[in-house]
């Protein structure tokens, strides 16, 4: 396989349609090698329109939804970043290559090692990966961070995950239920007050342990 070329038809063709036209962002997919996160079995998937495959039933992104969240989280050189999911760690290369630093929280040991492995092949350097459940936010740090990017969908978007954006700052995430999900980019504007737009919509497997909204009606 003519590695390059792949990577080029990738984004021409994938990429660029799905309105990703930012040219840092097309740059970025250039530099960060997609192909070094993915499992040696689908290596020749790596530039395919499709998720593919990772231990314990999870799976990365399609490329050109990776492209289009960092194009709508606009990131900037002094931000914090948390990530819920850190799948190969291949998101978490892209995020950190545009911010500060990255937390990414993992619930699968295997997975965490995946990605830690990774990251550190590739020599990304500010990127912490935690085992952890953050299906609530990072618990265990009483911190906010600047972006929050949850890597699965979510039936609803947690209130202890919005308390972690800082004031000023947003979160990506998946929001409602298969077949009809929305990418939603949501902004604090002040410490009571959130903003939120509806990107796009898509399907992708829910985050392990998502909060699911109480069934009552009254």
């Amino acid at each position: 396989m003519n590695i390059e070329k792949a990577r080029f038809l990738m984004i021409e063709q994938q990429i660029r349609p799905w309105d990703v036209l930012d040219q840092d962002v097309l740059e970025l997919l250039v530099i960060v090698k997609r192909e070094a996160f993915v499992p040696l079995a689908y290596r020749a998937l790596a530039f395919a329109d499709s998720e593919i495959p990772l231990p314990h039933g999870e799976h990365m992104m399609t490329p050109k939804l990776e492209a289009r969240i960092m194009q709508e989280l606009a990131l900037k050189k002094h931000e914090n970043v948390l990530e819920i999911g850190a799948g190969s760690g291949y998101l978490a290369a892209l995020l950190a290559y545009k911010a500060r630093h990255v937390t990414t929280l993992e619930i699968d040991p295997e997975l965490k090692a995946l990605a830690q492995q990774n990251l550190a092949d590739c020599g990304v350097s500010n990127v912490d990966v935690v085992e952890a459940d953050g299906a609530q936010g990072y618990t265990a740090a009483n911190t906010t961070y600047d972006v929050i990017v949850v890597s699965g969908s979510l039936p609803v978007v947690p209130e202890a995950l919005l308390a972690q954006i800082k004031v000023g700052g947003r979160l990506f995430a998946i929001v409602g239920d298969a077949p009809a999900m929305t990418a939603q980019l949501i902004t604090r504007v002040s410490d009571i007050s959130y903003n939120t737009v509806n990107l796009f919509e898509t399907v992708v497997k829910p985050l392990r342990n998502a909060v699911v909204p109480s069934q009552f009606k009254f």
